[in-house]
C-alpha cells in the first residue's frame, strides 16, 4: 500500500448509489465506483481496458452531472481499474467538488 504517498487528493467511499457511465474506444459500461476523489476513480469492472486507455466519463452526482476525459493508470484484472482524469471543465470540477465534501465528512 505504499502508492497513498502518491495521491495528489484524498479518496473517499461514494454511496452505493453512485454509478459511472464510461466508454473506451467502442466500448462502453456503467459501473459502481470502489472509490472517487479529485484526482480520479476507482471503476468496478470484471473486464477493465488497457494501461493507459483514455476513457470518458459521466456521472450523475448529486449537484448534477459530471464530465470528464481520463486515463487509466491502474488495473486489477478482476476488480476493476484505477482511472486519472486529465480534462474536466471548471463548472464540472465544482459539481465533484461539492459532491465530495458530504462523503469525505462521513469518514
Amino acid at each position: 500500500m505504499g502508492d497513498e504517498e502518491q495521491r495528489r487528493y484524498p479518496r473517499a467511499v461514494p454511496p452505493k448509489s453512485v454509478k459511472v457511465a464510461w466508454q473506451s474506444g467502442t466500448r462502453r459500461a456503467v459501473s459502481y465506483l470502489e472509490s472517487i476523489g479529485l484526482g480520479g476513480l476507482f471503476v468496478v469492472t470484471r473486464q477493465p481496458v488497457p494501461l493507459r486507455s483514455m476513457v470518458k466519463v459521466l456521472m450523475d452526482l448529486e449537484f448534477g452531472e459530471v464530465r470528464a476525459r481520463a486515463v487509466v493508470r491502474r488495473i486489477s484484472p478482476t476488480r476493476g481499474m484505477g482511472i486519472e482524469f486529465i480534462a474536466m471543465t471548471q463548472e464540472d470540477r465544482a459539481r465533484l467538488n461539492k459532491a465530495l465534501q458530504p462523503m469525505f465528512a462521513t469518514h
